[in-house]
């Protein structure tokens, strides 16, 4: 059995990761997803709302295979620690694919006891436009004991911030932006239907 681990900080989660987790349904068993505070990053947005708009994102995917879930019990600070809870969860039998962006790449060598999470992982990177792959990043995952494919998708040229910065819901799904209007849940949403209001 094989399974891809897609944790994402995605505040708020994008037509990309969709299309990120529709392309990993074909190709994995199982796709296990879910919501998680990167120490890298500030989040504008508490971790249950962002775990609410993933599993709306995977509600709204069209795949006959049915293999994508929220495995929200699986969201650590640490990937180690999730990894350990998803071997809890479906054993040490399946492969576990790490899937990251390549905008993680150059953070990875950070990451705590890395080694002994590439020991257990594949490690599967999508490109992301704007962030290219850069080699001196791959050669010391690689130096790190890391087993690295690249992904055969790009993905789309859309993201959180920019959502969050521009208030350009062209990047979100329907069902997202109606969760949004609907907790109040970005500044931006807020000033764009205040100015509505006054027109």
């Amino acid at each position: 059995m094989r399974i891809a681990l897609f944790g994402t900080s995605a505040d708020p989660p994008t037509a990309g990761h969709q299309a990120i987790l529709s392309w990993l349904s074909e190709r994995y068993d199982w796709v296990a997803v879910w919501a998680a505070d990167n120490p890298f990053k500030s989040h504008q947005t508490a971790l249950i709302h962002r775990a609410a708009m993933l599993q709306l994102l995977i509600s709204d995917i069209q795949t006959s295979r049915h293999n994508i879930a929220l495995e929200q019990e699986l969201s650590s600070f640490r990937t180690l620690e999730t990894l350990e809870k998803a071997k809890m969860r479906w054993g040490e039998d399946p492969e576990y694919t790490l899937v990251i962006g390549s905008d993680l790449l150059n953070q990875l060598p950070r990451w705590y006891k890395v080694e002994d999470l590439l020991r257990q992982v594949q490690l599967l990177v999508v490109p992301r436009p704007g962030y290219a792959i850069d080699e001196s990043s791959f050669g010391e995952v690689q130096k790190l004991g890391g087993k690295i494919a690249i992904a055969s998708l790009t993905g789309l040229d859309i993201s959180s911030t920019a959502y969050r910065e521009n208030g350009d819901s062209q990047a979100l799904t329907p069902p997202i932006v109606a969760y949004i209007n609907r907790e109040h849940l970005y500044k931006c949403q807020d000033a764009a239907t205040k100015s509505f209001q006054l027109r």
